[in-house]
Order: C-alpha cells, then sequence, then structure tokens
C-alpha cells in the first residue's frame, strides 16, 4: 500500500503480456455494456408483464444510466487508490448478483430498484478497463488494445437487442438478467486470476468532491431524466424538473472550482482537460454515447409496432450492424496507432450520422426489410471506426497516476450522452406522436402497448418514429467537429519528427 503519496507495486508481478488480463476484463465489460441496451427489445414484453406505463417501463433503463453514470468520477479515482483489480471485481460480484435480483422481480418499482443496484456495480468495472490498458500497454500499441476495448464496446450495444430477442421469445424477459449469473461467475474466475496488482496512488482521499459530484450530477441527471415523466413542471410542492437541474449545475460549479482549488489530491485534475486531444474525445464520446441510446428506442418501436416484428425478428435487424462493425474493429485498431485519429473518427462519425437521416427519411408502414438493412449496414460501419481511435485519443497522453481517474471522466462523459440521449428521445417521441397521430388515438397513450397498435396508426407512428431519429443523427455533427479538431498524436509527432531531424554537422565541418 502506498503511504504519503508514494506509489508502490504489490502482490502478483507483472505478467509479460498484458493481453490476457485484457481479454479477462473484456468479458465482464461486454456484459455490462449488454445490459445498457438489452432492455430496449424486452420493453414491450416487461410494460405488459409487470402492467407498467411507458414512462415507467423506460425508467428501467434510464434507473440504470443514472446509477451507471453518478459515480463513474468516484469510482474511476478508487481504481487509483486500491487498485483497478480490486475495484473491477467488487462491481463485478454486485453487478451479477443484482441480475439475479432483477429476473426475480414482479413489479416494476422492485425491477427499478434492482437495476439502480446492477448500475452501481457496473460503474465499478468500467473505468477500471481503460485504466488496465493506459497503465499495461505502451503509448505507441495502445490503439490495437483500445480496439479491442472498442470492439467490445461497439459490439456490445448492438448485441444487447439481439440477445434480447432471442431470449424474451424463447424463455421470457427475466432472462436478459439471469444471462449475466454465468457469465459474471466465468468473468470473475479469470479477472481474480489473471489481472495483476497494479501501483496503487494513495494520499489524501477528496471527500468534499465525492460529495459534490455525487450529488451535483444525481440532482443533474435525475431532473434531465424525469423531466418527460412530469412533463418538464412541478414534482411535488416547491420542487420542479427544471429547479433540480439547475441545481445540478450549480452543484457541478461548485465541484469544479473545488477541483481547481484543491492543493491536495483532487478527485479529478483539472490538468487532464489541458491535453487537447482528451478534452475533444470527451466531446465526441458524449455524443456517440446519446446516438446510440437515442436511436435504439424509436427504430426498436418502430419494427415492432408498424412492422409487426417480434422481439426475436426486430433484434435481428441490427445483425448486420454487429458483423460489420466487429468485423472491422481489428484493421481499425492496427491504422489507429499509425494515422491521425481525425481522418479515422471522422469518417466514423459522418456515417454515424448519415445513417441515421437516412434512417428517419425511410421509416413509413410497408417499408422492405432490406430497405431498412441498408442504414442499418452504414451504422455497423459507423460503429466500426468509431470507439477505438476516440478512446486511444482520449487516453495516449494520460499520465499512470491519474489513470483510473481520466477513464472515469471518460466514461462519465459517455454515459452522461447516454443519459440525455434516453430523456431527449423519449420527450420527443411523445412530442411526435401526440402532433402525428389522431386526438384520443390509443397509439398517443403514455398506457399504450407497442405491440396492440392499431394499424390505422401505422402511418403516423412510422412518421413520428423518423422525425426522432433525426435528434440523434444532428448531435452527432457535434461531435464529427470535435474529432475535426484532434491535435497529432505525441507518438506520431514524435515519429514524425525524428525522420525530418537533420543531420546535426560534426564539430570539424565549415
Amino acid at each position: 500500500m502506498a503511504v504519503g503519496g508514494q506509489a508502490v507495486n504489490e502482490g502478483k508481478a507483472l505478467p509479460a503480456s498484458p493481453w490476457p488480463a485484457l481479454w479477462a476484463m473484456v468479458i465482464g465489460f461486454f456484459m455490462i455494456l449488454v445490459d445498457s441496451t438489452i432492455v430496449s427489445v424486452a420493453t414491450p414484453a416487461i410494460q405488459e408483464n409487470l402492467h407498467a406505463s411507458v414512462d415507467s417501463v423506460v425508467w428501467v433503463t434510464s434507473a440504470y444510466l443514472l446509477a451507471y453514470a453518478v459515480p463513474l468520477l468516484i469510482t474511476g479515482r478508487l481504481g487509483d487508490r486500491l487498485g483497478p483489480g480490486r475495484v473491477y471485481l467488487v462491481g463485478l460480484t454486485i453487478f451479477t448478483m443484482a441480475s439475479l435480483w432483477c429476473g426475480f422481480t414482479d413489479s416494476i418499482g422492485a425491477l427499478v430498484a434492482a437495476r439502480v443496484v446492477q448500475g452501481f456495480g457496473a460503474s465499478l468495472m468500467t473505468p477500471q478497463t481503460m485504466a488496465v490498458i493506459t497503465r499495461t500497454f505502451p503509448a505507441e500499441s495502445r490503439g490495437r488494445a483500445m480496439s479491442l476495448w472498442g470492439a467490445t464496446a461497439g459490439v456490445a450495444t448492438l448485441v444487447g437487442p439481439i440477445l434480447g430477442g432471442v431470449l424474451v421469445d424463447s424463455l421470457g424477459w427475466e432472462w436478459i438478467f439471469f444471462i449475466n449469473v454465468p457469465v459474471g461467475i466465468v468473468a470473475f474466475v479469470m479477472a481474480y486470476r489473471l489481472v495483476p496488482a497494479l501501483e496503487t496512488h494513495v494520499r489524501k482521499f477528496d471527500l468534499l468532491g465525492v460529495a459534490l459530484s455525487a450529488v451535483g450530477m444525481f440532482l443533474l441527471v435525475f431532473g434531465i431524466q424525469e423531466g418527460q415523466t412530469y412533463h418538464w413542471g412541478t414534482i411535488t410542492g416547491p420542487v420542479s424538473v427544471w429547479s433540480l437541474i439547475i441545481a445540478g449545475i450549480v452543484v457541478m460549479a461548485a465541484f469544479l472550482w473545488w477541483q481547481a482549488r484543491n492543493r491536495g489530491e483532487p478527485l479529478v485534475s483539472l490538468a487532464l482537460f489541458r491535453d487537447r486531444n482528451f478534452s475533444l474525445a470527451n466531446v465526441a464520446i458524449t455524443t456517440v454515447g446519446f446516438g446510440i441510446t437515442a436511436m435504439t428506442f424509436p427504430l426498436t418501436f418502430y419494427a415492432q409496432g408498424v412492422m409487426g416484428l417480434s422481439p426475436t425478428r426486430s433484434a435481428l435487424l441490427f445483425v448486420p450492424m454487429a458483423v460489420i462493425s466487429g468485423g472491422l474493429a481489428p484493421w481499425v485498431g492496427k491504422i489507429t496507432d499509425t494515422v491521425h485519429p481525425r481522418w479515422i473518427a471522422g469518417f466514423g462519425m459522418l456515417c454515424f450520422s448519415a445513417s441515421l437521416f437516412w434512417i428517419g427519411a425511410i421509416l413509413r408502414p410497408g417499408l422492405p426489410v432490406w430497405e431498412l438493412l441498408l442504414p442499418i449496414a452504414l451504422l455497423g460501419v459507423a460503429n466500426g471506426f468509431i470507439w477505438a481511435p476516440i478512446a486511444t485519443t482520449a487516453t495516449r497522453n494520460l499520465p499512470m497516476a491519474s489513470a483510473g481517474s481520466g477513464a472515469g471522466v471518460y466514461n462519465t462523459t459517455r454515459q452522461i450522452g447516454a443519459v440525455l440521449g434516453s430523456a431527449a428521445i423519449a420527450t420527443l417521441m411523445a412530442s411526435r406522436i401526440a402532433a402525428n397521430l389522431p386526438a384520443g388515438g390509443s397509439g398517443g397513450s403514455g398506457d399504450a402497448t407497442i405491440a396492440t397498435l392499431p394499424p390505422f396508426l401505422y402511418e403516423g407512428f412510422a412518421t413520428a418514429m423518423g422525425q426522432a431519429m433525426y435528434l440523434p443523427a444532428a448531435v452527432l455533427l457535434l461531435g464529427f467537429v470535435a474529432v475535426a479538431a484532434f491535435a497529432v498524436p505525441r507518438h506520431l509527432a514524435a515519429r514524425g519528427a525524428a525522420a525530418v531531424e537533420p543531420i546535426e554537422p560534426s564539430p570539424t565541418s565549415a
């Protein structure tokens, strides 16, 4: 254990190759990211089985994202203090047990509570995977490692709906959670055996920073997520949605002020943001988190409500996306270490935005499946080019003592994007449904189920879902601007400087 700020390497010696440890952690990382999207396909079944409204069943996803996002700044720092391997194992245990609880619930309230615990477990795990990459792989070869991390993130968010559809149709919605238990046990055993104990950096834990960040993030994210539920008005008494959001902004401003003033060991070192690429990568990944989450709901609701597809068949629409993304990831990882990331990530962001604009333009009753699969395939290309270069650019220059903190910031911004996407798309979908469906139509009711949408509402509902897709498409263009502004990474700049460095004249030369 470190004393007085000293870093100490304790426990198992570092292995000759860092790849086995990364593969072990990727299993758990894949599982928690699948849970970010797997519920979307099961939403109609959960709604019907638990007799829940649309607003309350969307909260099953939002609660997970809330509990996932709020502690990430803290859990990332815990990895620096206690060791990423230890924190990862604790989080994996909590996540696996909470998954079992989710499967056994029989009410929407109990399911939401279990998802909160599950999200907290995920928040303990996620920053540690990036921290291990940063601390065990050299900077010049980190792109290949991040390609595995990026492929896992990209494919998991796409596989979630597919796996969810198969499980819901064959075994029931409960099994989207039960499946995590055996996977969690295997992941625990592998991580315990293969992940080394890395240096810990312990000085003084920033308790005030912990309190401010937790309160500020909770107020901000909760207010945004609950805005649609309370129609952006009063929650209770003098408390309104906007008062929570404004209070969250004020508390987060106080948190940033304290981080700048803290001369000890701040929870988040603001010096990290002096690196231009770290700051821009956080902006970009926020838009990606927004886009991934926001696109899923309208596309899934259209497939099941208008196309009449079962959960499994609607999930299979995402197969081209998952296959193409996974196939491209290894190649993208190789070129990430040698090509300027703005070209790789910029191409991916443009493809992502274009595919969503394309989907929004074609959604209609009677749409042939092949016509929908074309923009979905382009989504696979986009995901293949996005994850690795953005993550690698964010972490390439992180100091080892702040690897966990930097990973916590990066994953926090990604999850904030996802939360914003969930809240924004729920609001926009409700607005577009009200505008496009007849007054009093059952499709506009918050208590209607998508599976029972009457045919005379198909046209308006398809139009509403298509219009909703334009929001994430527009947000992703902001992400493109961010990645286009990436500076040349240091390892590429150093390589270029060495290639053109002039020969020093000898002392005897004229």
